[in-house]
C-alpha cells in the first residue's frame, strides 16, 4: 500500500532532488514561469507554494526559513527578496493555489510530457506596476 508515501523521487537521490527543487523554485521566482517536464512541475508546485506562504507572513523568521529552503547563494538571496517584495504581496488575498500548471504536449526528442508552471497572480502584479 502507498499510505503516506508523498515524496516524488524523480529517479534521483535526496541531495540531487533537493538541489533540483531549489534551482527550479529560484528560476520560477526569477522568471515568473518556466517550462519543464510534467513530473518536475507537479513536484515543484507544493515546494513553491510553501515558499509563498512563508512570503505572506513576512517576518524575519520566515525570511530565514525561505533562505534555508532556497540555499544561501546569491541567486537564492535575490530570489528571496523578489519573493517577499513582489510575488507574495500579489497573492495576499488568495488562500492557496498560487501556481498554475499548463500541459504543453510532448517533447520531440524523447516524448516526455512537458508543462508550463507559472504564478497565478504574477501577471496581475506586473500589469499594475506597469500602469503605475
Amino acid at each position: 500500500m502507498r499510505h503516506r508515501s508523498k515524496t516524488v523521487k524523480l529517479q534521483r537521490d535526496k541531495a540531487h532532488r533537493e538541489s533540483l527543487m531549489r534551482n527550479l523554485a529560484s528560476s520560477l521566482i526569477e522568471h515568473r514561469q518556466i517550462t519543464t517536464t510534467l513530473a518536475k512541475a507537479k513536484a515543484l508546485r507544493p515546494f513553491a507554494e510553501s515558499l509563498v506562504t512563508l512570503g505572506k507572513k513576512n517576518t524575519l523568521h520566515s525570511r530565514r526559513r525561505a533562505i534555508t529552503l532556497l540555499g544561501s547563494n546569491q541567486l537564492a538571496q535575490r530570489s528571496t527578496k523578489v519573493l517577499f517584495e513582489e510575488i507574495a504581496p500579489a497573492s495576499a488575498e488568495r488562500p492557496g493555489g498560487y501556481c498554475r500548471i499548463i500541459k504543453l504536449g510532448q517533447r520531440r526528442s524523447d516524448s516526455a510530457p512537458m508543462a508550463l508552471i507559472e504564478w497565478v497572480d504574477a501577471n496581475v502584479a506586473a500589469a499594475e506596476t506597469a500602469e503605475a
